[in-house]
């Protein structure tokens, strides 16, 4: 990702709508689907600038791994201990004990996807699960991806596909950040026939932000338990098949 990317998480990741939705989403979604141990052991790969790791510290004890040296800083001082720097797919150094690894939009950004999957599911203990999110639809690419160096968006098929062809079985499998997406759609058509596709991902004014934030929140008590129209977002539990 580009160095903006990463300084305007930094900035925006307690403040955003998106990022406050998600973690509650994805807090739900783990306590009834994932069926942890106590005190499971967790790894997050890709933990940018680790917004993700209190919310994952529920669940158990910690790791997490980031590429980038100025993110990875800011998750190591939230997480109290080191973060790694192994990239995806070699994981050098990462050994096969997590009943949980999180990628929370990661692998769009790998070259090869099945290979990455690949060395996630080698680090799971026996019964460890992967939780994966990935942005949705080719057709929605922008300049958004674009600043953040996706290689691409995927399709329910798309992805399946590469879950199956790393060796992994899957459940759970949503489409998610439903309610917002006709008017993401609107808002992304509407830029690109302005000829302003931006990439500017800044939350928007106070009040705007607070009902973005409300309208996603509605969605921890949907994932999962009631099929989705499309969304923005797929989100999926997969484990050795």
């Amino acid at each position: 990702m580009e160095r903006i990317v990463y300084d305007r998480m930094a900035q925006y990741d307690t403040k955003h709508w998106w990022y406050r939705a998600r973690r509650d989403i994805l807090a739900d979604y783990l306590s009834r689907y994932a069926g942890l141990p106590k005190d499971a052991r967790i790894l997050e790969i890709g933990c940018g600038t680790g917004h993700n790791l209190p919310m994952l510290a529920r669940f158990g004890q910690v790791d997490a791994i980031e590429i980038d040296e100025t993110a990875r800083g800011l998750a190591s001082e939230r997480l109290g201990k080191a973060v790694g720097s192994a990239p995806l797919p070699e994981l050098e150094g990462v050994e096969a004990e997590y009943d949980l690894v999180a990628v929370l939009d990661v692998i769009e950004h790998i070259d090869d996807d099945v290979a990455g999957l690949s060395a996630i599911a080698a680090r799971l203990r026996p019964g460890g699960k992967i939780l994966i999110t990935v942005p949705a639809h080719q057709w929605m690419w922008s300049a958004h991806d674009v600043v953040n160096h996706h290689k691409r968006r995927y399709s329910k098929a798309t992805l399946t596909d590469a879950l199956a062809r790393a060796g992994l079985k899957w459940r759970k499998l949503r489409w998610f950040n439903s309610l917002l997406f006709p008017a993401a759609v609107a808002a992304r058509m509407a830029g690109k026939l302005r000829g302003k596709d931006d990439s500017d991902d800044s939350p928007p004014p106070g009040p705007v932000n607070a009902i973005f934030e409300a309208v996603f929140r509605l969605e921890r008590h949907l994932l999962g338990r009631a099929p989705m129209p499309p969304g923005l977002s797929i989100i999926v539990l997969a484990e050795r098949a």
